[in-house]
């Protein structure tokens, strides 16, 4: 059974960090693109970060550069999302996102790309003033 698990949310002050992990079974990472998205209360889901398989592309939206880092161990069938300096604008649901099958050149941050096969449950990030 292919499943996209992500783990690490809680409740965290401002500036605190958290380290997401977006774990896959039924699958390896090697060949697959990962997304990171969000969605807060009320809002529609929006992209944070991706990575290409090959890690040529890392790309972040606006709001999160140079706070957010995203990585990958295909080892560990598992890619990260490091999260400093945390924001209550952070706040919300986040979810990871795999392809599986063929491999894609890139990565995408659009929450509607068919790019993505497989999506986790999310997993809440919750910062306090």
């Amino acid at each position: 059974q292919l499943q996209v698990v992500e783990s690490g949310g809680g409740l965290v002050q401002t500036g605190g960090s958290l380290r997401l992990s977006c774990a896959v079974s039924g699958f390896t990472l090697d060949h697959a693109a990962v997304g990171w998205f969000r969605q807060a209360p009320g809002k529609e889901r929006e992209g944070v970060s991706c990575i290409s398989f090959r890690e040529t592309t890392k790309d972040y939206t606006d709001s999160v550069k140079g706070r957010f880092t995203i990585s990958r161990d295909n080892a560990k069938s598992t890619a990260y999302l490091q999260i400093n300096n945390l924001k209550p604008e952070d706040t919300g649901v986040y979810y990871c996102a795999s392809t599986w099958g063929p491999t894609p050149a890139e990565c995408s941050l659009h929450p509607a790309s068919r790019l993505y096969d497989l999506w986790g449950l999310g997993t809440q990030v919750t910062v306090s003033s």
